[in-house]
């Protein structure tokens, strides 16, 4: 395409200068991957940091665990005022940070929370697609990390498939899904750590409170940490 092109409808000649100022945003490592191999479920992953975007609107300084490319990130970034988001894997961290942004900045962090909590205090915490790839027998040590810098009245948003929608989830999936739970099930567990925890149900981009045992996919909104 010539440099000098202009579009034929006026107001759509930003997209133009944005290209020749900054070139054009990229995918992430997964997100490519998503968006060759599986197009719709790039919408589906976005759809999950929407939602979780809205239910942190305002909050001052918001975790993420389990980053991954963070192609997603940015939706919450721009509802709250700072963002720190970790993944345990460098190679994604990295790629993350080749497509950081000044207008959407993320503090990327290269962490393990297994090995220990996140340094800083959070008004909010959440890890999308995470848990489950967590073994039973370690989820006590991560969900006790993952929220120990949570201020009182912090909120901790988990979302992961739920264990009705595994039959149907492609073989790379279920070999790293080692921790899918009912609706149920993810509600004992959350309530071990909060006073208060709002299950939501997912299936595809609708986020509902409608039959769990035919959710895709499950949300549990929590507040009001237990201590101790």
């Amino acid at each position: 395409m010539a440099e000098n092109a202009k579009t034929k409808e006026p107001q759509y000649q930003i997209c133009l200068d944005y290209r020749d100022k900054r070139g054009l945003e990229r995918l992430g490592l997964m997100s490519s991957q998503s968006w060759y191999d599986d197009p719709k479920r790039l919408v589906f992953m976005l759809a999950r940091y929407k939602f979780v975007a809205k239910m942190l609107q305002g909050a001052s300084h918001v975790l993420e665990v389990g980053c991954a490319d963070a192609f997603g990130t940015r939706i919450v970034r721009q509802e709250v005022g700072a963002l720190t988001a970790v993944d345990f894997d460098p190679v994604f961290i990295a790629d993350a940070e080749t497509r950081a942004s000044d207008r959407w900045s993320i503090d990327l962090r290269v962490h393990d929370v297994l090995e220990g909590p996140v340094p800083g205090r959070f008004d909010a915490v959440f890890a999308l697609d995470v848990l489950e790839h967590i073994q039973p027998a370690d989820e006590h040590r991560f969900l006790t990390n993952m929220t120990a810098n949570l201020v009182p009245y912090g909120t901790c948003i988990i979302g992961i498939p739920s264990l009705e929608s595994q039959p149907y989830a492609s073989p790379a999936s279920r070999e790293g899904h080692v921790n899918c739970k009912t609706m149920p099930d993810l509600k004992t567990t959350m309530q071990r750590y909060f006073h208060n925890v709002f299950m939501f149900s997912m299936n595809d981009e609708m986020v509902h409170t409608g039959y769990h045992k035919m959710a895709h996919y499950l949300f549990a909104l929590c507040c009001g940490r237990r201590d101790g």
